[in-house]
């Protein structure tokens, strides 16, 4: 048996430019005006891959909001999550990412976006991002 391989394997990874949020689609909220309500969604099989090792990370995306005029389409959401699969992005990066791209989407009156990433190297990592509706 040949023990001489290389141990330092690349992987390729995509960049986050290929995520798009055409993909989100919003929805009249029915009730603006009327009240205000707080939407919880999580995501507890979020992926995305380690910029430097190119190797898969796990996590929870945990996204909280009061919505403006548009609440998100669950299926669209589900989808432009799904695009993060193969993109190699740092947990701080893609959490604001996602609040970024929601906002821009939603318009909210406050929006929260939490990731609670798996343990790797022994470490785990939460990262929350806010918008606070032009405060």
């Amino acid at each position: 048996m040949n023990k001489n391989y290389d141990h330092a394997i690349r992987y390729t990874a995509d960049t986050p430019a290929i995520v798009k949020t055409d993909i989100l689609d919003p929805i009249e909220y029915a009730y603006a005006g009327e009240r205000d309500i707080t939407i919880s969604i999580e995501q507890p099989e979020f992926t995305s891959v380690c910029p430097m090792t190119g190797l898969p990370d796990f996590g929870t995306i945990w996204i909280e909001y009061v919505p403006g005029q548009k609440i998100i389409e669950l299926k669209s959401l589900k989808y432009y999550l799904l695009q993060y699969r193969n993109v190699g992005i740092f947990y701080e990066h893609v959490t604001n990412r996602i609040l970024d791209d929601l906002v821009a989407v939603l318009t909210p009156k406050e929006m929260e976006v939490r990731g609670d990433f798996s343990a790797r190297g022994g470490l785990t990592t939460s990262i929350t991002a806010r918008y606070e509706g032009g405060k």
